[in-house]
């Protein structure tokens, strides 16, 4: 094992951990789903195509060999937390399929030998826009097969599958150390071959190879040295995520990832930094109201970030980039531990990722939109693995440890966790609450031993006014320089937990703004604002609330809101168990009713989903 430098928190493993609640429902939907239809063995499509017959003579170069390795990663994660029998079985199957197909030297693609990674391409012409001479996406596949095989060696525990994971990472290794440059292997100026960083420093982490090491930082070298990608220098320099290469949201946030990783196994300070500026940036600027990465303004494509500080309610969330902006936050919550990263993996999961998958966890929105019709997208698309994959990150990151041997609680929903303190021994926590849809949740903790140690709860941005009380006595809320509240007491079988995070229907306000810059006449810079596109949305606790068309027809609706506490004008209705309907009382027109964005219309395939309003100007 390497030396990698210690974690904020380190995760609790898959099988102990349940989750029950709407988080519960995703799972078994997911599982039931998706996992157990779209691949069973060699014979299903996404799989066939890696057989000897086919590669060698596939000349089309598209990215469907990225499924392989995204079901191996999300059903292998199913499969650790037990219980799936059936699962398990198609997972070793196509596992060792896969195994089999791999040749001599590692390659384990479906292309044929004259289009692999492993060839040199043409010179870039002078018009070079990002795309590689051959259109390939190989390296890209085989990132997502390393990911995949180490998901599945460490849920079956079989070394054959680490192996076969190492083997690719040496083929590629080796590409590169022959001169071949890796931001040519992949479109989006590079950006969707570099996404190899994140195996390569996985890799390194599990095994403490220095190759794959080596393998990491050259990647990252390379990356770094592509002047349309630069992704060092540029997040030192503050650029926004919007101007590095094409700003492509998805390929991007998968980048960071692999850098947050490569941080953690060698601890220099300038990726972290660099991670941390991105995250940021990304946070403030890129992100719909239900967490999601979004794009679609004007001349950017639907699936590259928009402009810094651009608004329009029709834009887009890709599903694949809402996989990746989780899996970020996953590895910043592992490193700093602190509350904001898993403010954003609820607020994305509750939101976003939910409301773009089916109740049948078969089908899935490519995208969503915040103003806009649910689509349900075709077999092949690539939005559909990632939403699986999204899913089966929430066991993993539920609950956590710290250094210093506390606990933490780090997304709230009905469930349980078995938890392990070096002096209280296996510690359950069972929370019972119906979040989202009620602040209140209990949560019983029962040591195997009375020990002293820490709890730590996450108090979310939204929740003013929270309360909590241990074994009915309130205690101060106060949170720690990680952000969350903890709880440090000896702690024995039967003590209690009562946490009240008070919910509110809360008004968000969202702008358009249009410039006219020019110049003063001592030549300073000026800018006029020449037009301004006001909205407003709902959230409630958790959840963003949206209404359905307007009328029975309308796709949007310009409203003027009252004066006054909009506590006066927006009524919370019965909660029949899924979530309290909404009510904006309004004079220019009939009230309009709003519901949690996610289930908003019914979850079928074309219903409308309004988040925002226009404003009516004001004089």
């Amino acid at each position: 094992m390497s030396a990698a430098i210690a974690c904020g928190q380190q995760w609790v493993g898959p099988a102990a951990v349940r989750l029950d609640g709407l988080f519960g429902q995703m799972l078994a939907a997911n599982r039931g789903g998706r996992l157990s239809h779209f691949i069973v063995d060699e014979d299903s499509p996404s799989i066939s195509i890696f057989g000897q017959a086919h590669k060698c003579r596939n000349q089309e170069g598209d990215w469907y060999g990225e499924h392989a390795g995204k079901w191996l990663s999300a059903t292998a994660r199913a499969v650790a937390q037990g219980g799936q029998p059936q699962l398990e079985a198609n997972l070793r199957r196509v596992a060792d399929w896969l195994v089999s197909q791999q040749d001599d030297d590692g390659y384990l693609g479906n292309y044929a030998a004259d289009r692999r990674f492993t060839v040199p391409q043409p010179p870039r012409p002078e018009s070079w826009n990002g795309e590689p001479a051959l259109r390939t996406w190989d390296i890209w596949t085989h990132s997502y097969l390393v990911l995949g095989f180490l998901e599945t060696w460490r849920a079956l525990g079989e070394v054959r599958y680490l192996q076969a994971a190492c083997r690719i990472a040496d083929l590629c290794w080796q590409a590169l150390e022959s001169g071949i440059d890796i931001t040519t292997l992949g479109n989006h100026h590079g950006m969707s071959a570099t996404v190899l960083l994140d195996p390569a420093a996985d890799l390194y982490l599990v095994t403490g190879e220095p190759r794959y090491l080596a393998l990491a930082e050259k990647i990252l070298q390379q990356a770094n040295a592509n002047p349309r990608l630069a992704l060092l220098d540029k997040a030192l320099a503050g650029e926004d995520a919007a101007f590095i290469a094409t700003g492509k949201a998805y390929q991007l946030c998968w980048n960071l990832v692999g850098l947050a990783k490569l941080y953690k196994a060698t601890g220099k300070d300038e990726y972290r930094v660099a991670v941390d500026a991105l995250w940021n940036n990304i946070r403030t600027h890129h992100l719909t109201l239900g967490g999601g990465p979004w794009g679609g303004v004007a001349h950017r494509s639907r699936e590259v970030f928009n402009a810094p500080r651009t608004f329009f309610p029709q834009a887009y969330v890709e599903t694949c980039s809402v996989l990746a902006w989780m899996q970020l936050n996953r590895e910043l919550l592992a490193i700093t531990g602190h509350a904001r990263h898993a403010d954003e993996l609820e607020r994305t999961a509750y939101n976003d990722l939910l409301a773009a998958m089916a109740p049948d966890g078969e089908d899935w929105c490519y995208y969503t939109f915040p103003n806009g019709k649910r689509v349900h997208t075709t077999y092949w698309r690539c939005c559909k693995s990632s939403g699986a994959m999204a899913v089966e990150e929430l066991p993993q990151v539920a609950y956590g440890t710290t250094a210093d041997g506390s606990l933490r609680v780090n997304l709230y929903g009905a469930g349980q966790a078995t938890l392990h303190h070096a002096e209280a021994g296996a510690v359950t926590l069972q929370q019972q609450t119906r979040y989202p849809f009620d602040g209140r949740i209990t949560l019983q903790v029962t040591p195997e031993n009375r020990a002293t140690f820490g709890i730590g709860l996450r108090i979310p941005a939204w929740a003013g006014d929270a309360r909590i009380r241990v074994n009915g006595i309130e205690v101060p809320v106060q949170a720690g320089a990680d952000g969350f509240v903890q709880l440090q007491r000896q702690w024995q079988a039967g003590d209690s937990i009562a946490v009240v995070l008070p919910m509110q229907p809360q008004l968000q306000r969202a702008a358009n703004v249009n410039v006219q810059e020019s110049r003063a006449p001592d030549g300073s810079p000026v800018a006029q604002e020449v037009l301004r596109w006001e909205y407003a949305g709902l959230t409630y606790g958790p959840l963003v609330y949206a209404t359905t068309l307007i009328d029975g027809y309308k796709t949007d609706e310009t409203v003027k809101l009252p004066a006054g506490d909009p506590a006066q004008w927006l009524r919370v209705g019965e909660d029949t168990g899924e979530g309290a309907p909404l009510t904006m009382q309004l004079e220019c027109r009939a009230p309009l009713r709003f519901e949690p964005y996610y289930r908003c219309g019914g979850r079928v395939h074309g219903a409308w989903r309004l988040t925002w309003l226009s404003l009516a100007p004001t004089p």
